[in-house]
């Protein structure tokens, strides 16, 4: 009895690792630009979860003997005016960055997403109304919703959070809504309501889990989006504030003022920054491409 336990234990995980390593290698075969973006994101994700390891320097304490000074063997990425280490402040910049995005878009989509379904199984007036609504958020570029937002609440990680997740509750809505519209009246669903489920269970139970492509599509494209619009916040001062380690607040104020006598204090956080989005968004196009079966490579 023992023997035939350990083996229903081990065996149905061994098939599941071998499952997952063959997806893994198939997918990067087939799409290595997603997968060169994967390996970004697995590195930066190892950076956030390892700074107090890797880091060299505590970013947040000055030194002013060491102010401006350019790269070198004890300050690899050089230091800032106040004479923090620039490479610790970018390696902790990447806990904020990862924060940031992964909450506001997981927030925005996890709402986007119920909303769309719900929209899509109701309809009629509830549906008209919703979906006006959507429109009128739309209709406001992202940034401008997003500092409206930040300028109403105040600056902080959790007001910049919800200042993100704001817009983009109807751009996944909308999405997820397309999606829905067919599921409304699929056999299961209409068995679901002839046996008495109640709106809530069949819109969780049945509809929600069927739509998690498109969910997931438009969850790896916000990640990219989030860090790029929470930089930019953070840089207009409607951010984060200092001491924190963001990227987009170290590009503001004296970045750019020793622009020309210390470059390195704009150029490192801008590399982040630009190395950050290109990988998000390289894997959410290749994780669409792999999740559409008219795009599907066998």
């Amino acid at each position: 009895m023992v023997i035939t336990t350990l083996e229903t234990l081990v065996v149905p995980s061994a098939s599941r690792l071998s499952r997952w390593s063959k997806g893994s290698v198939h997918f990067a075969r087939h799409r290595p630009l997603g997968a060169a973006g994967a390996a970004i994101i697995v590195v930066m994700i190892l950076m956030a979860a390892l700074a107090e390891i890797i880091s060299p320097f505590n970013p947040l304490v000055t030194n002013y003997r060491a102010m401006l000074q350019a790269p070198s063997a004890a300050h690899w990425l050089g230091t800032d005016s106040f004479g923090r280490d620039v490479m610790s402040r970018i390696i902790y910049g990447s806990r904020t960055a990862l924060w940031v995005g992964f909450a506001s878009s997981f927030l925005g989509a996890s709402i986007g997403a119920i909303i769309g379904v719900a929209s899509a199984y109701f309809g009629g007036k509830a549906d008209l109304i919703l979906q006006r609504f959507m429109d009128m958020l739309l209709s406001f570029p992202l940034v401008i919703l997003a500092l409206v937002v930040v300028a109403v609440l105040g600056t902080g990680s959790t007001n910049v959070i919800l200042a993100i997740m704001v817009p983009m509750i109807p751009r996944c809505a909308l999405v997820v809504r397309s999606s829905a519209l067919s599921l409304r009246e699929t056999p299961f669903v209409e068995a679901s309501r002839a046996l008495g489920t109640g709106h809530m269970r069949i819109i969780f139970r049945h509809m929600l889990p069927n739509v998690m492509a498109p969910f997931l599509i438009m969850l790896t494209a916000f990640l990219g989006q989030a860090i790029l619009l929470e930089a930019s916040l953070s840089f207009l001062g409607l951010g984060l504030t200092e001491p924190e380690a963001a990227w987009g607040l170290m590009l503001r104020g004296a970045a750019v003022e020793f622009a020309e006598q210390a470059p390195w204090m704009a150029i490192y956080p801008g590399i982040a920054i630009s190395l950050s989005v290109f990988a998000f968004n390289l894997f959410g196009d290749s994780l669409r491409d792999a999740l559409d079966p008219k795009l599907r490579v066998s």
